[in-house]
């Protein structure tokens, strides 16, 4: 997913908000699952939430006012009620890494309890990790 930085992405020396960084990594998890076919406002509908129960992140070099940036999601670990990603964030142009993370998504019900994620996603998520090994 790309992310062009914007004026109000900047803090006053002009570099990306640190907290801003969590924002698109959520966004390319969500286009990460949509490109797939699942819709994460679907998915909470039939009772399948994934909140973030864990969050790593290594702040690499700042982005700047009008950069162009690419968030990449892939599966390092699938569990059967979690999901662990990389998802780092790379400029265009020089391909220099500015924020590599690794964010762990539970699934729970609307009720708060662990469940199972659905097979289909599951499935999708192991041949990924498979393929990325």
């Amino acid at each position: 997913m790309d992310v062009r930085i914007y004026y109000e992405d900047t803090d006053s020396g002009g570099v990306v908000y640190h907290a801003n960084y969590i924002k698109y990594l959520e966004r390319a998890r969500t286009e990460y699952f949509r490109s797939r076919g699942f819709l994460v406002a679907e998915l909470a509908r039939d009772g399948f939430v994934f909140p973030v129960v864990r969050l790593e992140i290594d702040f690499k070099a700042p982005a700047l006012h009008d950069d162009l940036l690419t968030v990449t999601t892939s599966p390092l670990h699938v569990g059967g009620s979690s999901v662990t990603f990389q998802q780092n964030i790379v400029r265009q142009g020089d391909g220099k890494l500015l924020v590599a993370g690794v964010v762990k998504l539970a699934c729970i019900s609307p009720g708060l309890k662990a469940r199972r994620i659905p097979l289909e996603i599951r499935t999708m998520l192991e041949t990924e990790q498979a393929v990325a090994e």
